[in-house]
């Protein structure tokens, strides 16, 4: 069953058995809004190029990212499944993360879940944005977070899964930023670590 999550909610990632995950997929996905006017209707729907990344931190040290143009962590427990330039594929993921778990290393404690917009188009230019975990093993989604109203900012802290307690826990972080790229986002994102 899935945990549909707010700004701030957490959710640990056992199962209910009791036993720990050991792959998880970070699916997110995205629309263009659909424009407004008479313009809109002869230019059609304008292509929106979200592009999702993930910091792994060891403390509040940035260790690896795994984006567009690094697609597999140093280490192989992180891997981008690749670009998606325009989104919209509806319900479905349009670009997706995975890691295995068991694989990250012990000096890991948290991965952060990052989404901008590369071409610099606003939230507001965006909808049905969300990100979700799914257990890779048996393809259950576990939790989602859905961004809702748009604004004027281009980046997403989406969420993060971070070491507690001899296992991983997610948190729905939600926070506005601004930048085009994961570097931008650094600094915000450390307020979330």
């Amino acid at each position: 069953m899935s945990v549909n999550l707010g700004k701030g909610q957490q959710v640990s990632l056992s199962k209910s058995d009791g036993s720990a995950l050991t792959s998880v997929r970070m699916g997110l996905g995205w629309q263009a809004a659909p424009r407004k006017g008479f313009l809109a209707k002869l230019t059609g729907p304008r292509e929106i190029d979200l592009d999702a990344s993930a910091l792994l931190f060891a403390g509040r040290e940035p260790a690896d990212v795994v984006y567009y143009q690094h697609l597999t962590s140093d280490d192989g427990s992180v891997r981008h499944t690749g670009d998606n330039l325009v989104g919209g594929a509806g319900a479905g993921d349009d670009e997706t993360i995975l890691v295995d778990l068991g694989r990250v290393p012990v000096h890991i404690d948290q991965i952060v879940f990052t989404v901008n917009s590369f071409t610099g188009q606003t939230f507001a230019e965006v909808q049905n944005a969300f990100c979700r975990l799914i257990d890779e093993t048996t393809g259950q989604e576990l939790a989602r977070y859905t961004l809702s109203g748009g604004g004027t900012y281009t980046a997403q802290i989406m969420a993060k899964l971070y070491r507690a307690g001899g296992g991983w826990q997610l948190k729905a972080i939600g926070e506005p930023a601004a930048g085009r790229t994961f570097q931008d986002l650094l600094p915000a994102v450390a307020a979330h670590l």
